[in-house]
């Protein structure tokens, strides 16, 4: 029940930001996304030649990722939690002429889905939004084929343990869990924003409990330009302030393989 109750309140936020978040964001469809600072799947190539593959986006949001693989001939499904964030991605889809399934669930049961149906699973910046990572991680080997990639791109614990704007650490890493931000809106209202810091190494155990084989752990940094996949807004430059983004990257990328 309580778990559940916190799924409500992260789906709430998202339900009421979700238009604020795609404005101030403005993520491209040109290639899948992995974080900010970091450069795109068209030059780090973690997936190869996506052409003919079936993909399963986890925590899709506005579907910029998928959009991006469908338009290279994979077959992709979104799966998010928020309704506003897929009626922004099945509009955007529309937009550029793409067919992509986007259905709304929960990306820790991932029930839907039919087992060994996937050739790949990816997500981006989602899995801080969810308390079990291993349950998650489980239900994607079960949807996965043989030989079947996950590819995620997460928020780097290390950077979510500093304040971008004192430089200081106000996060114990040792303690990671959930953390409750109340934000006070421009119009004064106030919203309840819940997230999970999760060490890396919940990520590479779980990954390797649930049966995984992981390939690579990358740390990129892209500086040059604006904010790679991410709009150089206002928003976003106070919270990737270039001066910590410099000494922390703030993305993480996993790559593992069903074997």
């Amino acid at each position: 029940m309580i778990m559940a109750n916190v799924q409500k309140e992260i789906q709430k936020w998202w339900e009421e930001n979700s238009a604020g978040y795609q404005r101030d964001s403005n993520i491209g469809t040109r290639s899948a996304h992995y974080g900010p600072f970091s450069p795109g799947e068209s030059e780090l190539r973690l997936l190869g030649d996506v052409k003919g593959k079936k993909i399963l986006e986890i925590g899709c949001g506005g579907g910029q990722c998928s959009i991006a693989f469908a338009k290279q001939g994979a077959k992709c499904t979104g799966v998010d939690i928020s309704k506003e964030q897929l009626e922004y991605a099945e509009e955007l889809a529309k937009k550029n002429n793409v067919s992509v399934k986007f259905v709304q669930g929960d990306i820790q049961t991932l029930k839907q889905f039919k087992s060994s149906d996937y050739d790949i699973v990816f997500s981006a910046f989602a899995l801080q939004y969810i308390p079990d990572l291993g349950k998650c991680f489980k239900e994607v080997y079960r949807a996965l084929r043989k030989k079947g990639v996950l590819v995620l791109g997460l928020s780097h614990p290390f950077y979510d343990a500093i304040s971008p704007k004192t430089m200081k650490i106000t996060r114990n890493y040792n303690k990671a869990g959930k953390f409750v931000n109340i934000e006070t809106w421009p119009d004064g209202s106030k919203h309840k924003f819940v997230e999970f810091l999760h060490k890396i190494s919940e990520v590479t155990d779980g990954l390797i409990d649930s049966g995984f084989v992981l390939e690579k752990v990358i740390e990129p940094l892209e500086t040059k330009g604006h904010h790679i996949g991410w709009s150089a807004g206002k928003v976003w430059r106070e919270i990737y302030p270039r001066k910590l983004v410099k000494l922390i990257g703030p993305t993480i990328i996993f790559k593992a393989r069903k074997p």
